[in-house]
C-alpha cells in the first residue's frame, strides 16, 4: 500500500493577480473592473478561446473576488448535470464553457442569462461565460446563442513558449518547488502543452516526489510515469 503524503503541496487559488495576462491585458483589466465595482453594468460579456489558454482560470477568479466582497453568484459548468432554477439573491452568472452544455443545461443557462437581465426584483444581473470559439460558431440553442454574443466579447489569445514556461515557473516557486530548465524542456517537449495540463501534471509531480522524498528531475518523472 502506497503511503500518501500529508503535506502535499496546494495548487494556488486562480486570481487575477496571477493570471499572465500578456496579450490578454483588455480582457483582465475588463474582469478585473467589472468584478470589483458592485455597481457594474449588466451587459453580458462572454470570453473565447481554445483550451488552455486561462478561460476556467479567470472564471474562478472573478467567482473569488466576489466572494470576497459577500455577493452571492450562480455558477454552472457541465459537471452541474442537473441545473435548479436562478435564484433571486445571485449578483452574477458565471457559465463555464458553455460550449460542452447538454440540451437540460442549456435551457438552464437560458433560464438564467433571462432571469439575470430581466430579474423579477432588484437591478439587472452581470452574466460572464466562457466558450472555446466565437458567438457565432456555438453549436447552442440560437435564444441563448444569441444573447450569449450581443455584448461584450474578447478572444482569449494562448500564451507564448516564453509565456508558459513563466505561468509554470511561477506555479512551482508558489508550492516551494525547483523546476530546473532541463525538466522544464522535458515537461514541454513530452506532454500535451495547454496549460490545464502542465498544471495538472506539476501537482502530480509534486505529490510524487514529496511521496519519494525525491527532487523533481527527468529521472522521477519517468519513475512516475512507470509506477503511478
Amino acid at each position: 500500500m502506497k503511503q500518501m503524503a500529508l503535506d502535499i503541496g496546494l495548487a494556488p487559488v486562480p486570481t487575477l493577480a496571477n493570471f499572465i495576462d500578456v496579450g490578454n491585458e483588455a480582457v483582465v483589466e475588463h474582469l478585473r473592473l467589472w468584478a470589483g465595482n458592485p455597481l457594474r453594468s449588466p451587459v453580458p460579456t462572454l470570453v473565447w478561446g481554445e483550451s488552455g489558454s486561462g478561460k476556467t482560470h479567470l472564471l474562478h477568479a472573478v467567482r473569488e473576488a466576489l466572494r470576497e466582497q459577500g455577493a452571492r453568484v450562480g455558477w454552472m459548468d457541465a459537471s452541474l448535470r442537473h441545473p435548479g432554477e436562478f435564484d433571486e439573491q445571485w449578483q452574477v452568472v458565471l457559465l463555464d464553457d458553455v460550449q460542452l452544455y447538454t440540451a437540460e443545461q442549456q435551457a438552464a443557462a437560458f433560464n438564467w442569462f433571462v432571469h439575470a437581465q430581466a430579474p423579477a426584483h432588484g437591478p439587472a444581473r452581470w452574466v460572464l461565460a466562457t466558450a472555446d470559439r466565437p458567438p457565432a460558431d456555438l453549436k447552442l440553442r440560437e435564444d441563448l446563442r444569441t444573447r450569449l454574443g450581443w455584448g461584450h466579447v474578447f478572444q482569449l489569445q494562448a500564451l507564448g513558449e516564453a509565456e508558459r514556461r513563466a505561468v509554470l515557473r511561477r506555479a512551482a516557486d508558489e508550492r516551494g518547488v525547483f523546476l530546473g530548465d532541463e525538466v522544464m524542456d522535458f515537461m514541454l517537449t513530452r506532454f500535451t502543452r495547454d496549460l490545464s495540463s502542465l498544471m495538472m501534471l506539476l501537482d502530480q509531480l509534486d505529490a510524487y516526489a514529496l511521496r519519494t522524498q525525491r527532487a523533481i528531475t527527468i529521472p522521477l518523472i519517468k519513475s512516475m510515469l512507470e509506477n503511478e
